[in-house]
């Protein structure tokens, strides 16, 4: 540090300066200039009391910090001045030489640590800072959930500490065979408009990444072109293309809380002055600088950080995907026992979402400040695909069932027919038997000729008897007629040789029979109802994340009306998630498009839209979510699946 010792001249202090120990500049300044000095800091400033005044010396001084005053003066209070803290000591005229010498030396020593101190007040500033820095940039990579926009985010921000021109990421990836290898995944550049081609490199020490990786050492190179000892050289390709110079490079390997390597950052050319834009080899020469020892530190913080965001990201993506299996073989597990509705789920899921997407985008109407995240829009989706997962609590010949009779009663039925037919057909023949033996052939004809015409009216009866069963048995409307003539058929009954007389039809036949629409009675129907409470039940069971927490409520309520006559809870409107209202009219859609099912034949796209705006009228479903169902063309979505 200088020692740069001032005094106002014509001065006493002219002749007792210059003969002080020490190695001082003395530089005096003449007390009647215009003007304030120019001062050359740090610096000591002696003044005399007896010939120079505060305020004079206040006019002169410098503005800056960085200087310390003594004043020589006899032993008089001091008045009050803006200089205080800038007054080292106070002493008399007459001090002697080797007091004034040691005062000064003090006062360079005091600046000396002021110095100092500012500089590490300066410094611990700065570390603080990049605390400050690396800690939002920490919970910044934390909280990012999606893999590419992560990568994005720890090569942009690796970049800004280190003030670096250009970066690359790649990350490790594990073949099918369990062998390792990095994947190049991203590159910025600020000079140059990079085109991005991935690809994929060995982990040895071939390659500057590879070296890297398999090294696991942060590699801090003054010149990319010049490396020496290391068993790699710079791939020059790119800088040849594009007329770039790669220069300083930091390769920082990531590494997890195992210590394994699992991505490499490389970051390229330092730049003096960030806004720079490297455009020619000169350029390069004049703002590349090394990549300090704090940069390399921090790109090293910051790696160990981006690591374990990385790792938590891919195993966030793991545990997606894991959900995404089970989720999967949850709707394959429903629909192997309902095979005719296969698809359904992810149909109404499509649908729904897509719904949900054209609401997030309305910016008029009653729905204009309804908006879903990426992570609303998955819960909508799993929610619709979860739906009928309560399917598998009901009984599957009920689950399935096709036509009002069951098959094995069907077939019961069939062969009662076909008994009676055997009986009338066994009863005509011993007749005719009986009537040989007693009369011979005489006349026979015109006796067998009765006996036919009544088996065949008996036959034609009973085969109307059987049609008409066939023709109730189908899930459509019972016409009035029908239903009577089944009470008359069920009316009939027939001799068991191996038991009492029986009915045509049973009564258990008879009132599955006669269920006025569908194939289902009242007490299967609550049976097929019951799944959307298995489904709740069921649902309810998961330990959802907080992003996913509402999909049992969704899909409880997707079977619910808005006046209250859905089911099974008999919600209004106001109890209906908004979501399960969207859901819905695309359950409703889909089970009316469906291929058909035997139960069911399809309905074309228009009468199908046409029964749903039925239900709109009639206050069933939520008038705004269907026209835009319909205006947007959300149908088109599933169309020709």
């Amino acid at each position: 540090m200088a020692k740069n010792l001032y005094y106002f001249r014509p001065s006493t202090l002219g002749k007792v300066l210059p003969k002080l120990p020490g190695s001082y500049r003395l530089v005096p300044v003449d007390r009647g200039v215009e003007g304030r000095p120019a001062w050359e800091l740090p610096a000591v400033l002696i003044a005399h009391g007896g010939e120079d005044h505060l305020e004079d010396i206040e006019r002169l001084a410098p503005k800056a910090d960085g200087w310390r005053l003594i004043y020589l003066v006899e032993g008089k209070r001091l008045p009050k001045t803006r200089l205080d803290h800038r007054l080292f000591a106070v002493l008399p005229p007459g001090v002697p030489r080797a007091a004034l010498a040691k005062t000064v030396e003090s006062a360079f020593e005091s600046l000396r640590l002021e110095e100092e101190r500012q500089r590490a007040c300066q410094q611990l500033h700065l570390v603080a800072t990049e605390l400050e820095t690396l800690n939002k940039i920490g919970v910044a990579l934390s909280s990012e959930r999606n893999t590419d926009a992560l990568l994005e985010l720890i090569l942009t921000k690796s970049r800004e500490i280190t003030c670096c021109d250009a970066g690359s990421l790649y990350v490790v990836e594990e073949g099918a065979g369990g062998e390792k290898h990095l994947v190049f995944r991203l590159t910025q550049c600020d000079s140059q408009s990079v085109p991005f081609r991935q690809f994929t490199l060995l982990i040895d020490t071939h390659s500057v990444a590879g070296y890297a990786a398999a090294m696991g050492k942060v590699l801090n190179m003054k010149d990319a072109y010049r490396i020496r000892n290391l068993p790699f050289r710079h791939n020059r390709d790119f800088d040849r293309k594009f007329g770039y110079r790669t220069k300083s490079m930091l390769v920082v390997p990531m590494k997890n809380q195992k210590d394994e390597v699992i991505g490499v950052l490389q970051l390229i050319n330092a730049k003096r002055n960030p806004a720079v834009k490297l455009t020619s080899v000169k350029v390069v020469h004049q703002e590349v600088i090394p990549f300090s020892q704090r940069s390399q530190e921090l790109a090293s913080s910051l790696g160990s950080q981006a690591a374990v965001a990385l790792e938590n990201n891919l195993l966030y993506g793991d545990i997606q995907n894991l959900f995404e299996g089970f989720v999967k073989a949850s709707v394959t597990a429903i629909e192997s026992r309902d095979p005719t509705t296969f698809g359904h789920s992810e149909r109404v899921a499509k649908l729904t979402v897509g719904l949900a997407e054209v609401v997030d985008r309305a910016d008029t109407g009653p729905f204009r400040h309804i908006h879903f995240t990426r992570q609303d829009i998955r819960e909508i989706r799993y929610a619709s695909i979860l739906h009928d997962f309560g399917k598998v609590g009901v009984r599957e010949e009920v689950l399935v069932k096709a036509k009002k009779l069951y098959p094995p009663q069907l077939e019961l039925v069939r062969k009662r027919f076909q008994y009676i037919r055997k009986v009338l057909e066994l009863d005509a023949y011993r007749k005719k038997l009986d009537y040989v033996l007693a009369q011979g052939n005489q006349s026979y004809e015109q006796f067998f000729g009765e006996i036919d015409g009544a088996q065949s009216e008996e036959l034609r009866q009973l085969d109307e008897f059987l049609a008409h069963v066939l023709q109730a048995n189908e899930p459509t409307v019972l016409p009035e007629k029908t239903s009577e003539k089944l009470v008359e058929i069920a009316g009939w009954i027939f001799q068991d040789p191996s038991g009492p007389t029986e009915p045509l039809v049973t009564p258990e036949e008879l009132s599955f029979l006669t269920i006025p629409k569908g194939s289902l009675d009242p007490e299967e129907r609550v049976q097929i109802e019951s799944h959307v409470i298995h489904s709740f039940r069921f649902l309810s069971q998961i330990p959802w994340t907080k992003e996913l927490r509402n999909i049992p409520l969704i899909a409880k309520a997707h079977h619910e009306k808005l006046d209250g006559t859905g089911y099974p809870y008999r919600m209004k409107s106001e109890e209906i998630p908004f979501q399960a209202k969207m859901m819905t009219i695309s359950d409703i859609y889909d089970a009316l498009t469906a291929r058909d099912r035997p139960y069911k034949r399809a309905v074309p796209l228009e009468r199908a839209l046409d029964i749903i705006g039925q239900e709109v009228k009639s206050q069933l479903l939520d008038p705004v979510l269907f026209q835009l169902f319909v205006e947007a063309k959300i149908f088109q979505i599933t169309s020709k699946e």
